[in-house]
């Protein structure tokens, strides 16, 4: 935390500020929307597919858009896109307590996903601008204070919805229109500028496309996100499946508690040690490789269960010896999450070739969106296969080989050199 805080000092105003958004954008983001689906079904009484058409419109408009909020924030400047998120996101988050018609639920969940498609590549473009030569420092921050606010987020949601959910709406809401306040007052007035800023919008996007090293790239890197996520779709499975639904809750809970811990103490000492040794695709490599070993211990307790072992230990330590493969998968996944971070985004900035930073962000985002889509669906379908043949150890397989496959494609496209600009 020391390293964190001395960090934080040496950084300009703006990119203070910037961090600092960060956190309250996810503590704001995580009071609320864990907690949706079940308001829509319990508390307005809507059939499930309801919720997941509300959640899927948050999700699509987000992910979908984020190519657009980075092409906007080259054209217009990463301020006003910034304060047009933080705004719009303060009318989603205010409807959502207070509207109950499905159309209105649906333009405030496309309002929420809009605002982060918005601001998401304008902060990370102004960091990357505000940076200069400390980019991968200032980008271990910003995760320092995202992963804050993942794990304050739901805390306060629980406390909140318990009292109200239209409560827990009013505040987060009222959280971003603060955020919109400061971004006001506080974020330069100069516009974001970068060399092809003044270039027309149409010109943005077949730049992009002709970045044969970057979509690459994106597409290798699809991988680290499928694997990510697994924290917040195979893992809870897992915890489940050892624990049982009376105690999994709180299992997962102390799991990602634990997995943002980690996050918050080690990431910029970590980011400082592999800079020193790694370039930002070796860096790549190491996380992709780290994150899919993280299951290995997952795969081999499938493959040779607790329960056929003569391992002499008492009965009572069963289900603790059953949950230490799941643990050490979510340690290694942050483990991974660390180093990688940082140099996903430098690597990023460095592909774009000094021109139309956010844009590369949005599209980086876009891809990586569908990528994690494919990649769930392919998770929860491997899961039920899993199922019906007697248990998970197929997926956790899978996703080591998911790791390594990625980390190999990520070196691939390293190797590969830009081709010189024709005579």
């Amino acid at each position: 935390m020391i390293s964190t805080l001395r960090e934080f000092r040496r950084v300009g105003r703006a990119v203070q500020v910037l961090v600092v958004n960060q956190f309250f954008m996810k503590a704001g983001f995580y009071m609320l929307m864990p907690y949706l689906a079940t308001h829509l079904t319990s508390g307005l009484g809507t059939a499930t597919w309801v919720a997941g058409l509300v959640l899927g419109v948050r999700s699509f408009s987000q992910q979908g858009l984020y190519v657009l909020g980075g092409m906007l924030t080259d054209r217009y400047g990463a301020r006003r896109l910034v304060i047009a998120g933080c705004l719009l996101r303060t009318v989603g988050f205010g409807m959502l307590g207070f509207v109950d018609s499905l159309p209105s639920l649906l333009v405030a969940a496309g309002l929420t996903g809009l605002a982060g498609a918005l601001f998401s590549p304008a902060v990370r473009g102004c960091l990357s601008e505000h940076a200069g030569e400390r980019r991968l420092e200032v980008f271990a921050l910003s995760n320092v204070f995202r992963q804050s606010g993942v794990v304050i987020g739901p805390l306060a949601g629980v406390a909140l919805i318990a009292l109200d959910f239209r409560l827990a709406c009013a505040v987060s809401a009222g959280l971003f229109l603060a955020l919109t306040v400061l971004q006001v007052r506080t974020l330069p007035r100069r516009p974001y500028e970068v060399e092809a800023a003044a270039q027309p919008l149409r010109g943005c996007l077949p730049t992009l496309l002709r970045n044969r090293r970057f979509l690459c790239f994106s597409a290798a890197m699809t991988g680290s996100y499928v694997l990510s996520f697994q924290v917040y779709l195979a893992v809870p499975l897992q915890v489940r499946r050892v624990l049982g639904p009376a105690y999994s809750g709180a299992g997962m809970t102390a799991l990602l508690v634990l997995s943002a811990a980690v996050v918050v103490i080690g990431q910029v000492r970590v980011t400082a040690w592999a800079r020193r040794r790694w370039t930002p695709s070796q860096a790549l490599v190491r996380g992709l490789v780290i994150m899919g070993l993280g299951f290995l211990p997952l795969a081999l307790a499938a493959a040779f269960p607790y329960g056929d072992l003569d391992h002499g230990l008492p009965e009572s330590l069963g289900e603790p010896f059953d949950l230490a493969p799941t643990l050490t998968a979510v340690l290694l996944l942050a483990v991974g999450g660390i180093v990688i971070y940082p140099f996903e985004l430098e690597m990023i900035t460095l592909l774009s070739d000094g021109t139309y930073f956010a844009s590369y962000y949005g599209f980086y985002n876009t891809i990586s969106g569908i990528g994690m889509a494919v990649g769930d669906f392919a998770t929860g379908a491997a899961w039920d296969a899993g199922k019906r043949a007697g248990g998970p150890g197929l997926l956790w397989f899978a996703l080591v080989v998911l790791g390594a496959v990625s980390a190999c494609a990520v070196a691939a496209v390293a190797r590969v050199r830009p081709a010189a600009p024709a005579a």
